[in-house]
């Protein structure tokens, strides 16, 4: 099967997210996670920092708007679109105001509104703590066609799965560059997002960070951690309208290997201490 996202080097370049209240979310997002917060209309906020980018919409709490991922070049992404096509996918009109024209959307299987493009110059340098937006992990009922979708149909690669003792699948990563993943998906019995992460490199900006949110008055909600899968360092915030975000450091980078299989199990979350598990 061709990993027609993987060769396009494709990665998450940003995230917008619905909320009731989206200039107090855009605040917390300037304050946390060190951007610079700019209001765009009375509905729509942007928060820019160092290698990240979050677009607040007035809306529905917790709810993705949509998600950008910038190609490597034009090569990679008339690969994916021409992929997407012979998938018989629905071509759809790009939200983003990140990605230049010739940017286009899909809709997986629970709804998630998902871009693909190149990006717009950025001539201004940001100045900041470390740690550039990574991934983003989906909770659905589904993970097997979740699988099927964005493996499947779009080319990501398989990096890990994580099955309970029937076999069934309680959570997969893919990734569409090195990294071990860029999307996941937990089994849950509800759809939308679990959670969005920042890479932060190595240990010693995770303490940087953690360092930033004491100052911001903002609690670990989880970690410090190892997770099992991707051996990734984490801490957990918790946004105003409940949203989960990680910041994560030393990533596993893949090469060439095959799929590992793991347990669902606490320590397959959290190889140091307590786990949060979604089924």
């Amino acid at each position: 099967m061709d990993h027609t996202a993987v060769q396009a080097g494709a990665y998450l370049h940003h995230v917008a997210f619905e909320s009731a209240n989206p200039a107090r979310l855009a605040g917390f997002y300037g304050a946390a996670m060190d951007m610079q917060v700019a209001q765009v209309s009375d509905r729509e906020w942007c928060c820019e920092g160092p290698g990240r980018r979050m677009i607040v919409q007035l809306g529905e709490d917790k709810r993705l708007a949509y998600a950008g991922f910038a190609c490597r070049n034009v090569g990679g992404l008339a690969a994916i679109r021409l992929r997407a096509k012979q998938e018989n996918l629905e071509i759809l009109p790009s939200p983003s105001a990140y990605l230049k024209p010739g940017d286009f959307a899909v809709r997986d299987p629970n709804g998630q509104l998902i871009c693909f493009g190149l990006t717009q110059s950025e001539p201004r340098p940001f100045k900041g703590l470390q740690g550039p937006i990574q991934h983003l992990t989906f909770a659905a009922p589904d993970v097997q066609a979740f699988v099927d979708f964005y493996h499947g149909k779009l080319g990501f690669a398989l990096t890990d799965r994580v099955r309970h003792d029937s076999g069934e699948l309680a959570t997969a990563f893919i990734t569409s560059n090195h990294e071990h993943h860029t999307l996941a998906c937990f089994k849950s019995d509800r759809t939308g997002v679990d959670h969005h992460s920042y890479e932060a490199g190595n240990w010693a900006y995770i303490r940087d960070w953690c360092d930033h949110f004491a100052a911001n008055d903002i609690q670990l909600a989880w970690g410090p951690g190892r997770h099992g899968p991707g051996n990734n360092l984490f801490v957990f915030i918790v946004d105003p309208d409940g949203n989960w975000i990680e910041v994560s450091a030393e990533l596993e980078v893949i090469y060439d290997r095959d799929v590992v299989d793991w347990p669902q199990h606490p320590r397959t979350l959290n190889k140091w201490g307590p786990a949060i598990m979604r089924s």
